[in-house]
């Protein structure tokens, strides 16, 4: 079997509360899941949620039920939220199943036989939210978490240590060999000056939190939340057919994924991530697989965050978007649209109703909607039925084969703005077309003149629909069957415009 193209997202945080940047992660990852099984390509898109840690036996205790309880619960809202957004992963993994702790297990005694961890004891300022220790160079002034911009609280404990400083050189050189690793670019050096500046070994356990996954030749430790969150990308795929004493579950696992062994699908092709949590990915990952002489995964890419109307998103300040009512009120499909169209990704961005409003008529209602309708509308009036095949030997369609090669170019690049931009601007000219020819006049004095207009525009559209069909799969799945073979019908507006409220 030959490997298959694994992508990832990061698995959720069930303590967090589900938001338009946890879509935004997931909803990328979903277009280049489908564009590539588009292309045939063999996908497997993970994903899921972490599910240990102090912070959940808190929020657990203050809801009067137990840390499985409470992430049962939770776990299942974002599996609700990628169904309303529609995502298509192939699995979804929990970090409280039985098969990932295992691993977990299985990783955290190989490497401290082998004496890449070691036994010790911590005393520094640690984030409770973060559920990390940050040194002095990394807080803000007065002591405050750089995330949370909360105090830190003094921790000292018997923990054990990752021997994450050994792997300093190799991290250096690996990312000086595989220049694509680290993106996009611009993020690369704040990761390589990171490691050069020295690193420290990391503290992998811990003896205050109970609600994790527990060392097992030391029950009084549980491991690190972080240590624990980042193998799931292997315990997933089948890492302990590889790793553990008894491979029974692990094999039933990859039996169930179609797969027949760990290396179809490991290295990852793809970790995409947050910028908030690019260094656990870019350095402690990296070197943990080091350690365990795993392949390292192909790239890491790490996104920029999303403002509300220039403001960070937070609970206090009431302006969480929920990306589930978003989808609610204006389509789920727009939606996904409007976030990979309105900014490069990879850069900041800044939402605002105004914005999606201003781009959802621009984009869709008054260009690819209005192109879809007119087309449509003159067909109809002009012949009985669409052809299997039209527009063929045009200038339209050569345009369109040009544009498909642009188009995987920009997928690589994960240039998801690029797509759209080119793709809106395809049906710009299109309806540039139809203003210039004017087949409504064409047809009064040659019906065949002004159907050839209108075949090749209708085969300009279902090249559009496929195009889509990554970004807005209901809405692509609708213009195919309205451009389909068969009699012509009368439709409603794809995209009925949006008004502002006065």
């Amino acid at each position: 079997m030959s490997k298959k193209f694994f992508i990832t997202t990061p698995i959720y945080y069930v303590n967090s509360v589900p938001h338009i940047g946890h879509a935004y992660t997931t909803i990328a990852l979903d277009i280049l899941a489908r564009y590539k099984r588009q292309q045939g390509t063999d996908v497997h898109f993970l994903t899921g949620t972490d599910e240990h840690g102090a912070n959940i036996e808190k929020s657990a205790a203050a809801k009067g039920v137990s840390p499985k309880e409470w992430t049962d619960d939770v776990s299942a809202q974002y599996r609700a939220m990628w169904k309303e957004l529609n995502i298509s992963y192939d699995d979804f993994i929990r970090t409280t199943d039985s098969m990932h702790e295992h691993v977990v297990q299985a990783v955290f005694e190989k490497l401290l036989k082998q004496g890449d961890i070691y036994k010790g004891s911590y005393s520094g300022q640690y984030c409770l939210s973060c559920e990390q220790y940050y040194d002095e160079s990394e807080m803000l002034e007065g002591g405050l978490c750089p995330v949370h911009k909360r105090p830190l609280t003094q921790v000292h404990e018997e923990t054990y240590f990752f021997k994450l400083s050994k792997y300093q050189d190799a991290l250096l050189k690996f990312y000086a060999e595989h220049p694509d690793f680290l993106s996009p670019r611009f993020r690369a050096n704040e990761i390589i000056n990171f490691v050069k500046g020295g690193l420290r070994d990391l503290s992998v356990s811990r003896t205050k939190v109970k609600w994790g996954v527990p060392v097992l030749s030391n029950p009084a430790h549980t491991v690190y939340v972080w240590f624990d969150a980042l193998i799931n990308y292997i315990s997933a795929t089948g890492a302990g057919t590889v790793l553990c004493e008894d491979k029974t579950e692990h094999a039933r696992h990859l039996e169930k994924l179609g797969a027949e062994k760990f290396e179809d699908f490991w290295p990852a092709d793809l970790h995409l991530v947050g910028k908030e949590i690019f260094r656990f990915h870019a350095v402690i990952w990296p070197a943990m697989l080091m350690a365990l002489g795993l392949p390292l995964p192909k790239k890491v890419f790490a996104h920029g965050w999303w403002t509300v109307d220039g403001e960070k998103m937070s609970k206090s300040l009431g302006n969480v978007i929920n990306p589930v009512e978003l989808a609610h009120q204006y389509g789920t499909d727009p939606v996904r649209a409007f976030l990979f169209r309105e900014v490069p990704f990879g850069q900041d961005g800044d939402f605002s109703i105004t914005s999606f409003k201003n781009r959802y008529n621009s984009d869709l209602a008054n260009n690819i909607g209005n192109l879809l309708s007119r087309t449509l509308n003159m067909a109809a009036k002009n012949m009985a039925q669409l052809p299997e095949t039209a527009g063929e030997n045009t200038p339209t369609h050569a345009r369109a084969l040009e544009i498909e090669k642009t188009l995987d170019a920009y997928y690589q690049d994960l240039a998801f703005d690029k797509v759209l931009e080119s793709v809106y601007a395809f049906a710009g000219d299109l309806n540039k077309l139809v203003d210039e020819k004017k087949p409504w006049e064409l047809a009064k004095t040659d019906k065949d003149a002004a159907c050839a207009v209108l075949l090749e525009l209708v085969g300009g559209l279902r090249y559009i629909a496929q195009w889509l069909a990554p970004f807005m799969p209901s809405v692509a799945q609708e213009m195919q069957r309205r451009l389909s073979a068969g009699p012509i019908q009368k439709y409603p507006p794809l995209f009925p415009r949006l008004e502002e409220k006065k």
